[in-house]
């Protein structure tokens, strides 16, 4: 059974363990990525963000963020599900309740960065109706897929 829980901070080593993973195995790990991992509260929720973990009883085995970037405007970032948990549906989990969060706080738009690399990803993001846009204003130098979603106003 999997639980969809609030970030706490004795989660961090988790959540920074569980991102690098896929960044690593993709070789895409960039400085950016790196001070977000190690400072999630300063740089998520203390800007105006929130993260969510994906639990199988006390094990973390999956996250998703969303970031503000501006009024009504968030990044959705840092999804991640370890290896041996994937194809289980908790990525569908994690977006569900980050997409519930955006509409409770009346967001207007979502956007996110990824790379073409992560082909399972940008198709499931897909069926949530992102729509790939021009990549510009990217912190990462990886990024090469721009994503974003208009939320009902």
């Amino acid at each position: 059974m999997i639980s969809i829980v609030l970030y706490e901070d004795k989660y961090a080593p988790e959540f920074k363990t569980l991102n690098l993973e896929w960044l690593d195995k993709y070789n895409l790990t960039e400085s950016h990525d790196l001070m977000v991992l190690d400072d999630p509260r300063g740089t998520i929720i203390d800007r105006g963000g929130i993260i969510y973990l994906a639990m199988a009883g006390d094990e973390v085995v999956g996250s998703a963020a969303l970031m503000k970037e501006g009024e009504g405007e968030y990044e959705f970032a840092k999804m991640a599900v370890t290896p041996a948990w994937q194809g289980k549906g908790i990525s569908r989990l994690l977006i569900d309740r980050c997409m519930e969060t955006a509409r409770e706080w009346k967001a207007k738009k979502l956007s996110l960065f990824s790379n073409s690399q992560l082909k399972t990803a940008i198709s499931l993001y897909e069926k949530y109706g992102f729509r790939h846009v021009k990549v510009e204003h990217s912190p990462f130098a990886t990024a090469d897929v721009k994503m974003e979603l208009e939320l009902e106003k």
